[in-house]
This record gives C-alpha cells, sequence and structure tokens, in this order.
C-alpha cells in the first residue's frame, strides 16, 4: 500500500488534512502528518518530514503532499536525507492542492493504486472545479 506525507508549516493544518482524508477511506492508516517544528511552532523540518517518509513507507512507495513555497525544499532535503541514509524508498512529491490532493491520494492508495497511480489522482484534483 502506497503511504502518503502531509507536510505544512502548520501541524494543526497537516493533522487536519490527514483527519479529513482518513474520513475519505475507512481504514486507510498510512497518511502520516510532518507539520510545523518540534517545539510546536510554524515552520517545516527535514528530519522531522524525514521520518514521516519512514513511518508512511510499507515499500509501495510514498507520496507527499506539501503546502507552500520551503514546505517543498524542506521535503525534497528529507529525500536527500534518506538517500544519503542508503535508504531506498521510492518517495515523490505531488504538485497538487494539500486537501483536495490529499483525499483524492488517499482514495486512490486505500484501492490499492500504485505510487504513480497516486501521484496522479492527487495532481489530477488541481484540475476539479468547485462551483
Amino acid at each position: 500500500m502506497v503511504g502518503i506525507v502531509i507536510v505544512s508549516h502548520s501541524w494543526k493544518i497537516a493533522e487536519g488534512v490527514c483527519d479529513l482524508a482518513r474520513e475519505m477511506a475507512q481504514g486507510y492508516d498510512k497518511i502520516i502528518p510532518a507539520g510545523g517544528l518540534e517545539d510546536g511552532s510554524t515552520g517545516t523540518d527535514a528530519q522531522r518530514i524525514a521520518d514521516a517518509i519512514v513511518e508512511a513507507d510499507t515499500g509501495s512507495g510514498v507520496v507527499i503532499l506539501a503546502d507552500i513555497g520551503s514546505a517543498i525544499m524542506s521535503a525534497e532535503s528529507a529525500i536527500e536525507i534518506l538517500e544519503d541514509e542508503g535508504r531506498e524508498i521510492n518517495a515523490v512529491i505531488a504538485d497538487a492542492p494539500i486537501v483536495e490532493g490529499a483525499v483524492c491520494a488517499v482514495v486512490e492508495a486505500a484501492g490499492g493504486g500504485s505510487v504513480d497511480s497516486v501521484l496522479t489522482a492527487a495532481e489530477e484534483s488541481r484540475e476539479a472545479s468547485k462551483l
């Protein structure tokens, strides 16, 4: 099963996105929040994200969704940390809205989708009209 990591500058946002997405795919438990800094303040931490990637990984890959700016850079750094440690985790970053992308990704992952199909589901959520 593909894992999913939610990276936000805010712990509350990361946790809330995970909670909402889990409601859409009952029983799916490999969506892991990686938000905020260790002291609870706003920011992102590459090591914290790397730890979440390891927790989310079941051997089928991990899709990462991030909110803004440096969250992407921190996620890229997290992947580099894991590579430097010699871990072979297929982790990819989705170019997708964090909430809609997470919901679509979780539904696809819970249905047994591959890392590529989960990534595609997340990224296709950019095109969904809300009205």
